[in-house]
């Protein structure tokens, strides 16, 4: 076969590919990458947003947060603590059981458990503070000695009536509990406290289920919202979320029945709460109402 038959036949079977279709349809992308099959692909794990405080409303009923108070992203699943927290050999070690129906006192601490035994003071004075909500009674202790700043300032607001009918207005308990949080009024001459920040106390004590800490944006930015929490948050301590203070009695039976409202993660939209707190309750459905702090005051003092 000489070189010009050659050439013609290569130009035949070259013409016969183009008729068949032997090249790539133009709407194909080069270099794509394949799709992972689906069970490949892996959730990531859920994760929770602290306490923060938040101002601004946002649309579509998610709740909107000031660029000071926004919550900053937790890049890595909470751990537990891995050290620090005292043996349950040791005499002096709480236990919070479910409900916290059966706490047990410590001779040095109460209800607290601390992070460093000898670097926390003991606690020899407290407060006791009740709840009365929608859902029933919570009484809590607050003790100065461990954290003077955050328990000074909760009395304070106590006293001056600030969390009287007011909303729990986050409450995360599913998929994981978290916490309840509260502490935004509205009301002329309440609403003033928003702004009065005070200083972080240090951090002594394990933030367990049924303690309460000032929610807060920041180093210093704490001053009326306070959260319960539901669960063991010390990843919150890197954050100097401190402890001031814990439900007693059967106090978190009631707690644990608080409504989840609003986002599942951030609860109300804390803008239009702090804006008009009445009118935006009254627009909310009747299963979108939150439970409500009907009034607190001080029981005793010690």
């Amino acid at each position: 076969m000489n070189k010009y038959t050659k050439i013609a036949l290569t130009c035949l079977l070259l013409g016969a590919c183009i008729q068949l279709g032997c090249t790539k349809n133009p709407g194909d992308t080069p270099n794509q990458p394949p799709a992972k099959p689906a069970e490949q692909v892996q959730e990531q794990p859920p994760q929770e947003a602290k306490p923060a405080e938040s101002a601004d409303a946002e649309k579509d009923g998610q709740s909107a947060v000031k660029a000071e108070e926004a919550p900053p992203a937790i890049d890595n699943e909470p751990e537990e603590p891995k050290d620090g927290k005292m043996s349950a050999a040791q005499d002096n070690t709480p236990v919070q059981t479910e409900g916290n129906s059966m706490l047990k006192m410590s001779k040095d601490y109460r209800y607290l458990t601390p992070y460093q035994p000898n670097a926390a003071p003991k606690i020899t004075k407290y407060t006791v503070v009740r709840f009365e909500t929608t859902k029933g009674n919570v009484d809590m202790e607050i003790y100065p000695e461990a954290a003077p700043n955050a328990a000074t300032r909760f009395i304070e607001l106590v006293k001056a009536g600030f969390y009287n009918d007011i909303p729990i207005f986050r409450v995360v308990k599913h998929p994981e509990p978290f916490v309840a949080q509260f502490g935004i009024n509205w009301r002329p001459g309440m609403i003033e406290w928003k702004d009065k920040n005070f200083n972080d106390d240090p951090c002594l004590f394990h933030l367990e289920r049924g303690t309460l800490a000032f929610a807060k944006a920041g180093p210093n930015t704490n001053s009326t919202q306070v959260f319960i929490n539901y669960t063991n948050t010390d990843f919150l301590q890197s954050q100097n979320f401190t402890t001031f203070g814990t439900v007693i009695n059967d106090g978190m039976k009631v707690a644990d029945q608080f409504e989840s409202v609003g986002n599942p993660s951030m609860g109300l939209d804390q803008g239009a709460l702090w804006m008009n707190g009445a009118a935006y309750l009254k627009s909310l459905p009747k299963d979108q109402q939150p439970t409500m702090i009907v009034k607190a005051y001080v029981v005793e003092e010690h």
